[in-house]
């Protein structure tokens, strides 16, 4: 029997899920829609539809990932288990480069540049996209398939279906094996998350800039740039909060087992762990106009599903 602490911290997780697949699902539905309608789709909405879908995989592996922690059965057995961390690691360094060239281009797009090179990179950002996505895939492959070549040293089964530490073959210390996951954990994370500080810290100089620049003006309208700026500043600090609140949450379940004892620990880091891709789908439909003004249109299709056109 699972102590209370946990139970509840397994339904919030649960509900984070279904929030999560709806929010997600919503992005990837409506602009894959509008793809096929328009015979086109802008970069920022080529990079949502594969953040959304990276997501949706990055939750199933949590709830496999509680599963696994919890209740013994097949996912267990040492290779199930390699394979489900090397997919895991996968969907979670696709989906932070998928979240860091969404800001990048933001940032690209929003602030003014002098410098040539800058400048060009505006100009291209867009044919650049599909194969920073590629590119995205492709790194974060390396930095997660060499899982398959570790044998993990947490709770698993052998073959026979008989669950108890350490019952698979060449089993080796529970440190090496850790280290080895976090050290890629870490190796996937480092460099996206640098861009995305940069982002934000360029964003926010450049509104910084432009806000001093419009005091010299005597016009009491509000200048539609500052918005902008404000929006994806917003976005981009509530993404780095929540993946970096994340990112502690995973290092805390890598290391916990079935037979952790600081139940409280565990808990909290499956909920925050679980909010993660959940709550910043939401954020992303909130600052996103067009995402927010087909919310509507969802709701009427529910009750008129068979006349319904997006």
């Amino acid at each position: 029997m699972l102590p209370p602490v946990l139970i509840v911290s397994i339904t919030i997780v649960a509900i984070e899920v279904i929030v999560g697949f709806t929010g997600n699902g919503f992005i990837a539905i409506i602009n894959s829609i509008n793809w096929i309608k328009n015979k086109t789709i802008s970069s920022a909405d080529m990079i949502l539809i594969f953040l959304s879908t990276s997501r949706c995989i990055l939750q199933v592996t949590i709830v496999i990932h509680i599963h696994s922690l919890y209740f013994t059965d097949v996912t267990k057995l040492a290779s199930v288990y390699k394979a489900f961390g090397a997919v895991w690691m996968f969907v979670n360094h696709a989906s932070l480069w998928f979240s860091t060239w969404l800001y990048v281009l933001y940032c690209v797009k929003i602030i003014n540049f002098n410098q040539r090179l800058l400048l060009q990179i505006k100009l291209r950002i867009s044919g650049m996209v599909p194969w920073l996505l590629l590119g995205s895939l492709v790194v974060s492959s390396m930095t997660s398939f060499p899982l398959l070549w570790i044998t993990p040293s947490t709770y698993l089964c052998s073959s026979t279906g008989n669950c108890r530490e350490n019952s698979t073959e060449h089993i080796t210390n529970w440190d090496s094996s850790h280290l080895y996951l976090l050290l890629l954990y870490f190796t996937g994370c480092f460099i996206p998350l640098v861009l995305s500080v940069v982002t934000s810290a360029l964003l926010i100089d450049s509104l910084w800039k432009h806000t001093k620049k419009m005091q010299c003006y005597k016009n009491s309208l509000r200048d539609p740039l500052v918005d902008v700026h404000l929006t994806a500043i917003k976005s981009i600090i509530s993404f780095l909060v929540l993946y970096l609140s994340g990112f502690a949450a995973q290092i805390l379940l890598t290391l916990s087992t079935s037979q952790s004892k600081d139940v409280w620990k565990v808990a909290v880091s499956l909920v925050i762990a679980g909010a993660y891709p959940s709550v910043h789908s939401i954020i992303l439909i909130l600052v996103n106009s067009k995402l927010k003004s087909e919310i509507p249109n969802v709701f009427y299709c529910a009750g008129k599903i068979p006349t319904c056109e997006f």
